[in-house]
């Protein structure tokens, strides 16, 4: 039996500029996978940092790196890509291997969809907690769960159920 290849990655989990007064989350619709909402995330490169990975990302895909880092999830997350989901950068691994952060948007920080000239979103919102768990694609529901409520239970994000 071949081993599972995952590609090392990091996934932001961004608060908007709004936040404490509302506790809303980024998503951002692929523009290559149909109908998925999703955080920002991407590839770790060679010789990059996990952060380092993730200002860049949030860079190339959102247009914006105007943030805070609140916190690190304190574990790597590990997922199958489903069955009959293809998008770019999945070959040849089978999956993914995140680190996923907590960041806070800066006052004033402008979000630019096509500011990269491959563009991975081709819309956003913000959304409050339960609505997340409802519009982000399916097979990451359970790990955006996991990680929010970990931070929520560190005590890096309040108010997550009265959002």
């Amino acid at each position: 039996m071949q081993k599972k290849r995952y590609r090392p990655n990091v996934a932001a989990v961004i608060l908007s500029s709004t936040y404490p007064q509302k506790c809303e989350f980024f998503l951002g619709k692929r523009s290559d996978v149909r109908n998925t909402w999703q955080f920002p995330q991407g590839g770790i490169d060679e010789g990059e940092t996990p952060e380092e990975a993730l200002l860049r990302e949030l860079k190339e895909e959102i247009g914006c790196n105007e943030v805070d880092i609140i916190a690190e999830y304190p574990y790597w997350i590990s997922y199958d890509f489903p069955v009959g989901v293809k998008a770019r950068k999945m070959y040849p691994f089978d999956g993914q291997k995140q680190k996923y952060f907590l960041v806070k948007l800066h006052d004033g920080a402008k979000i630019d969809l096509e500011s990269y000239h491959d563009q991975e979103f081709e819309d956003y919102k913000y959304v409050e907690y339960k609505q997340l768990l409802k519009k982000a694609t399916y097979f990451k529901r359970h790990i955006y769960r996991r990680v929010i409520e970990h931070f929520f239970k560190e005590g890096h994000i309040d108010n997550v159920d009265s959002a």
